[in-house]
């Protein structure tokens, strides 16, 4: 698959569910993918920072399969070769990992896309070769210490005229300001426990893709 109809794949999803198993809510991340799956979601971030190599790799490739067979997106955070080992659609990189422009190089055809916390992240990712860009975070959030304070959803208005590609946001995002990233062109918010970490994973997947689109009708 080229690069082009990837993006083409990750642009037509909206909700970016990003699985970690310790945000599962007592379940394991497989079960809440496939939750998330049959709600319809087509767009998955495996993202797993405390396995080693060779769980990793079994752990992604059962991500691969399923999401496969659900013709979802699959991205793997951090571990560019895991991604290529096992035919994910990309990976997601932070400011301390591979640069965009290493990446790029060594998968052309792949989705890479970049955590960037300012305009001028946001600009040199995009010159290096990004494929999107996730802004955040954009309100306070305790699933991942970043260290760094919340950007505001008036840093989603900064950026986004300035930038070609599409875009994600994360951080701290609920049923209650989702409108606030949505209506400032944010097509693909990303969620960690506001899905994985509800009762119905399902349930939660699915009214959050369809307040996604009602929102961005507006």
């Amino acid at each position: 698959m080229t690069h082009g109809e990837r993006v083409r794949r990750f642009d037509a999803a909206d909700l970016y569910v990003v699985i970690t198993q310790e945000f599962c809510g007592g379940r394991t991340a497989l079960e809440v993918l496939d939750a998330v799956l049959d709600a319809g979601v087509r767009l998955i971030q495996c993202r797993e920072k405390d396995l080693d190599d060779e769980r990793l790799f079994d752990h992604a490739r059962e991500f691969r399969y399923r999401t496969a067979q659900a013709g979802a997106v699959l991205i793997v955070n951090d571990r560019l070769d895991i991604a290529l080992a096992v035919d994910a659609d990309g990976v997601h990189l932070g400011q301390d990992d591979l640069p965009v422009s290493g990446a790029r190089r060594l998968a052309p055809e792949h989705l890479i896309g970049a955590s960037t916390h300012s305009l001028r992240e946001a600009l040199v990712a995009q010159h290096e070769g990004v494929s999107y860009l996730n802004i955040g975070p954009i309100f306070p959030t305790q699933t991942k210490a970043t260290g760094m304070d919340a950007l505001g959803p008036d840093a989603i208005s900064r950026i986004a005229p300035k930038v070609s590609v599409p875009m994600s946001c994360m951080g701290g995002i609920t049923a209650a300001n989702i409108d606030e990233v949505v209506s400032r062109g944010v097509r693909h918010p990303a969620v960690i426990t506001a899905v994985t970490a509800a009762a119905g994973s399902g349930a939660a997947a699915k009214g959050w893709g369809e307040g996604i689109r009602r929102e961005g009708k507006q």
